[in-house]
């Protein structure tokens, strides 16, 4: 029996799209050249990549929810370049750079796709800021203006008025602009790919797999009422990648969480005076996210969790407590808009590793995977699923070595319960330490 997403039904991004009709689930006993499972970033796009290159080849893409309810539809919305928070540390300036070139390869592809088949999905180049509280905040702030100079990248400080005319508050004393992240509706964007695949994809939604088998060289993926026999399996499963067999022990599920209000008035944007369409992400990582969308809706996302059970891990009374305190947080930031209630509160999971190390590669006779974004996967997934295609079709290319390259092993976790102990109490300590932050 394989452990299932657990999502709850509040996902904003999700809910503000309306009402979609599901591709139908498998029910019958296919055969295929290929098997995807995972029809998220990472799914999408080595589905898309096995068809373009192989127009004759027959590719099933199964996804045991609906495409946008699960972690890629869930996030805040950027699609960042620069290397990610320990990846930015890397000493190697080469390895850096290389992240920065694969990240870029992904923002052209979805740039490219997204105006080939007019998804409408609040696609902008806008740039992102990195804001700083206290003085916490401000020493990693600090320290993110060092590792910028030596990466050669542009960025510029703004602080001030300047700063509180954008973001609508004067919480924030300063931030560092950089102007190569994305913005996005991820739900929507994940929609628009899923109904743009060429003819040689066959979505199935809502067909959750429950088994695996092999005979004579060819997989067999069992779901509820059919089946999908091929020779060559490839999962965009992320963290549940675990639950089929593999990199057990090696990846950690933690989920995150978000509010949103409701659209804003026109009196509601007088009183927060900011402009539309901003993200910003905290200096400290344990920090506060905040997005301002363009459909005038103002988002909060911290606090983090280790859910071993996936959504199961969460129950009602912790999304309550989670809620208040995003509450707590937009009213320190927007105290002239406590009137304005949140309108969705949600989770989503996705897999980091204790070394911060991305798995892209083979992982048996036939099974190959990327996984493990570390909290990157709209530029991770679409990038590395992609290449995953190339890797497995025999192409090669400086970009496919460069993955290659920056990539590896996660490392092995410790047993339960040490491992579960570990990590809520590392996470509790940067929520107290970063306090000022949140």
């Amino acid at each position: 029996m394989i452990h299932l997403p657990n999502d709850d039904s509040d996902c904003g991004w999700y809910q503000a799209l309306g009402p979609r009709a599901p591709t139908a689930p498998l029910t019958t006993r296919e055969r295929a050249d290929y098997v995807v499972i995972g029809a998220g970033f990472a799914g999408l796009a080595i589905a898309r990549r096995l068809a373009e290159q192989e127009p004759q080849a027959r590719i099933m893409l199964l996804d045991a929810q609906g495409v946008g309810q699960g972690a890629s539809g869930r996030n805040s919305g950027f699609v960042i370049d620069l290397p990610h928070k320990f990846s930015l540390e890397h000493p190697d300036p080469a390895h850096k750079q290389k992240i920065l070139g694969l990240n870029r390869y992904a923002i052209s592809l979805l740039e490219s796709r997204i105006a080939r088949h007019n998804i409408d999905c609040q696609w902008t180049a806008t740039g992102k800021y990195q804001g700083a509280v206290g003085e916490r905040g401000m020493a990693y702030l600090d320290h993110f203006e060092t590792l910028m100079r030596d990466l050669g990248e542009p960025w510029h400080a703004v602080e001030g008025q300047t700063l509180a005319a954008v973001l609508g508050t004067k919480h924030y004393q300063r931030a560092i602009f950089t102007p190569g992240c994305y913005l996005m509706q991820p739900a929507a964007l994940v929609h628009g790919m899923a109904d743009a695949l060429p003819e040689n994809v066959r979505l199935c939604e809502n067909t959750a797999v429950r088994g695996l088998s092999k005979e004579n060289g060819r997989w067999t993926v069992q779901c509820d009422n059919g089946s999908v026999t091929a020779p060559v399996l490839l999962l965009g499963t992320s963290v549940f990648t675990r639950e089929f067999g593999w990199l057990k022990n090696r990846l950690l599920p933690v989920m995150t969480f978000a509010s949103w209000t409701r659209p804003l008035s026109d009196d509601e944007m007088r009183r927060y005076g900011g402009q539309l369409n901003w993200g910003l992400t905290p200096a400290d990582h344990a920090g506060t996210t905040v997005r301002m969308t363009q459909d005038r809706r103002l988002m909060i996302r911290n606090t983090y969790k280790y859910v071993p059970r996936y959504g199961r891990s969460v129950s009602d009374a912790v999304r309550q407590r989670v809620r208040r305190d995003h509450r707590a947080a937009f009213l320190t930031r927007y105290p002239e808009l406590a009137d304005v209630p949140f309108s969705h509160t949600w989770g989503g999971v996705y897999a980091i590793s204790r070394n911060f190390t991305n798995y892209f590669g083979k992982l048996d006779d036939g099974v190959y995977a990327c996984a493990c974004d570390n909290g990157v996967g709209a530029a991770w997934g679409t990038v590395s699923g992609t290449l995953l295609a190339d890797f497995v079709q025999g192409h090669d290319s400086g970009l496919l070595q460069d993955i290659q390259h920056v990539t590896g092993l996660p490392s092995v976790n410790p047993p339960e319960p040490l491992l579960g102990l570990g990590v809520r109490s590392r996470i509790r300590l940067a929520r107290w330490q970063s306090r000022s932050e949140l």
